[in-house]
């Protein structure tokens, strides 16, 4: 699937109105990184996804470098600890992580949009003097928002010799749990999506075939939505790194992950 706005430029798109998550119900846990905007915006009624929800996940923030104390503190992770929140990964040239989940994300909002959904992201702006939200509140944020599905979006940094390509992780918690379920069903159509999409899949990670399980991730540990993590490459790969610096990369991202959330939904 093409994003059909691709006419309409990342500023445009960023220009949207934004508004802010409810506030936290009384009785649960409050957010452990200070408050931030998060982008919440209606869809084109007519669409294919009108009356959805769908939280974005921007992995990282481009200032957490500059916070060591606030994102290094311990913060719930499902049953242990994680910290608040790290760096990221970064292209051999310097092209940072959370720079390219967010024009990734950005991406992706428009198109959704279009498609009818109402979007809401963690974190709507990719600046030096910002950090967080932290693990645990990008977790949470799902149910908060009363999303019907959850996306983070990450790239690796694998020094490993000649690593690159794509996978997609579910949550390895709860395996009887409907949203569980749910969330490794997406992560397929996720997964399908990309390599329609012309994308690599993983040759180094999760067995090579795109798709892993794992337990140690706050943000799908503590979600209580459908969810799904995608590393949508190893930034550290020349190769990757190409597309991902690249605008019609990153397009392609978005619109591989558009196609697979429009599917998943529209079921």
């Amino acid at each position: 699937m093409v994003l059909r706005g691709l006419g309409l430029s990342l500023a445009a798109g960023a220009a949207l109105v934004a508004a802010v998550l409810p506030a936290v119900p009384v009785g649960e846990p409050r957010p452990s990184s200070p408050p931030t905007r998060q982008g919440v915006e209606p869809g084109d009624p007519g669409g294919v996804l009108a009356g959805r929800t769908v939280l974005l996940d921007p992995g990282h923030q481009l200032g957490n470098a500059r916070f060591p104390a606030e994102t290094s503190r311990p913060v719930p992770a499902g049953g242990f600890e994680k910290a608040c929140n790290t760096d990221g990964a970064a292209t051999a040239g310097g092209y940072p992580e959370a720079t390219f989940t967010m024009a990734v994300a950005r991406l992706l909002r428009v198109g959704l949009r279009e498609h009818g959904a109402r979007v809401v992201m963690t974190r709507t702006r990719d600046r030096a003097d910002l950090w967080g939200p932290c693990v645990d509140e990008r977790g949470r944020a799902g149910q908060r928002a009363g999303a019907d599905v959850a996306l983070s979006i990450h790239a690796d940094g694998s020094t490993a010799s000649s690593a690159r390509g794509f996978h997609v992780i579910a949550p390895g918690l709860r395996p009887t749990d409907p949203a569980v379920r749910e969330s490794l069903a997406l992560a397929r159509t996720l997964r399908t999506a990309l390599r329609a999409g012309g994308l690599p899949v993983a040759d180094y990670v999760a067995g090579g075939d795109g798709l892993d399980r794992r337990d140690d991730l706050a943000t799908l540990n503590l979600a209580r939505v459908p969810v799904a993590l995608v590393e949508l490459g190893n930034m550290r790969s020349p190769r990757d790194a190409r597309r991902m610096t690249s605008p019609a990369g990153r397009t392609a991202y978005a619109s591989a992950l558009l196609d697979g959330l429009v599917r998943h939904l529209g079921r």
